[in-house]
């Protein structure tokens, strides 16, 4: 595709959030939309995500903001016309702490506020709900029938056509080099196919975005962090398997197939952009399944990849316009669950462009907030 030589929006970064405000910004009847990928959509995070999709989070804004992003997934292959083999199939976390279960308890109180049909569960109904754990530590557990998970690379595919449509540019192949402005105001994006003028850009590059900011001096504390699933052989079919997070050990699972895919986040991961698979995480991921899912580990692990976390100090996402450059805007720092909130994502940063008030507000969100100590840290972080 040829590189405009000019846009009223250039959005950087082509995964789901990209796509999402890309869709929202075209369909809201914005003019000259241009989103640049330099790989292919959704190569990022996007494509190495587990598909989760949930509203079990501590803080309100979080839990609004997933709301109102599973309705939409809800109706995606209607709205759409695409297939995205949503499965709500529940999200289950296991808590063998103390302090974890007041959390919850206290999480599962402000999600109840807002709607989610989320609940505490004693051990017992815990393994009748997932029958592949052992529970003889557990203490609780909270769990949510209207979480689930689906394909991310579908929904990428689904609002990429429905951006073009509308009549957004997306450019694949395209690497952004820098950004120039002039006093507070953007001028244009550089790429290493040529610049693009512009007064508006919007930074959704995931783990990359730190990079993004310097080029126009704004601060986005963004940290990639390595995450890595693999698949197991076929198990029998008729066990029933929600999402399930053992949340001491970060070990989670799910039906794929025939088998399951699991994860775990390793806390000894240290930041960086490494995405070959670790040579320590089977040996960390088999000793968190011999306390959890012993059953398992006769299963053996097969395939999968390694991706990126983008992770801020407080495991919020970052949303919003930068306070020392007019019209450069961002959506990303989702330490996890940006697949969750792309669709609502997309719709606030589309009001924020427009200037128009968001279904809620962001301002917690603001990149800002980490200078004045504004923090309010997200729990329930997998």
């Amino acid at each position: 595709m040829t590189l405009p030589s000019s846009a009223n929006v250039v959005i950087i970064g082509g995964g789901v959030i990209g796509v999402s405000v890309a869709y929202r910004l075209a369909e809201a009847g914005v003019r000259d939309v241009v989103l640049l990928e330099r790989g292919s959509l959704g190569s990022g995070s996007t494509s190495r995500a587990a598909g989760g999709i949930r509203a079990q989070f501590s803080d309100p804004v979080n839990v609004r903001i997933s709301t109102r992003s599973m309705a939409e997934y809800r109706q995606f292959a209607t709205r759409f016309d695409q297939e995205i083999d949503l499965r709500t199939v529940g999200y289950l976390f296991l808590l063998t702490r103390q302090e974890d279960v007041a959390a919850f308890e206290r999480g599962v109180a402000v999600q109840n506020e807002y709607g989610v049909p989320s609940r505490m569960v004693d051990a017992k109904e815990a393994r009748r709900l997932s029958p592949l754990v052992e529970t003889a530590d557990v203490l609780a557990a909270a769990y949510s029938p209207d979480d689930g998970y689906c394909t991310p690379e579908s929904v990428v595919l689904g609002y990429a056509r429905a951006a073009r449509r509308r009549g957004a540019r997306l450019i694949t192949g395209c690497a952004v080099t820098g950004i120039q402005r002039a006093g507070r105001e953007v001028r244009a994006v550089e790429t290493d196919l040529g610049p693009i003028a512009t007064s508006t850009v919007i930074c959704a590059a995931g783990a990359w975005s730190a990079a993004v900011g310097d080029m126009v001096g704004v601060p986005l504390p963004v940290l990639p962090y390595r995450r890595q699933l693999a698949f197991t052989s076929p198990i029998d079919t008729d066990i029933p398997v929600p999402m399930t997070i053992d949340f001491s050990s970060a070990l989670y699972f799910r039906r794929e197939g025939r088998g399951l895919l699991i994860g775990l986040s390793d806390p000894e991961e240290q930041p960086g952009f490494v995405t070959r698979p670790s040579e320590t995480w089977a040996a960390k991921v088999a000793d968190a399944l011999a306390v959890r899912a012993p059953g398992l580990l006769d299963a053996g692990l097969t395939g999968g990849w390694a991706g990126l976390y983008e992770v801020t100090p407080d495991h919020n996402a970052l949303v919003g316009e930068a306070a020392e450059v007019d019209r450069f805007l961002y959506a990303t720092g989702f330490s996890g669950h940006g697949f969750m909130q792309a669709p609502a994502i997309g719709e606030i940063v589309t009001d924020l462009v427009l200037r128009r008030e968001p279904f809620i507000d962001v301002a917690s969100l603001h990149a800002g907030r980490f200078s004045d100590e504004r923090r309010n840290v997200e729990l329930n972080y997998v």
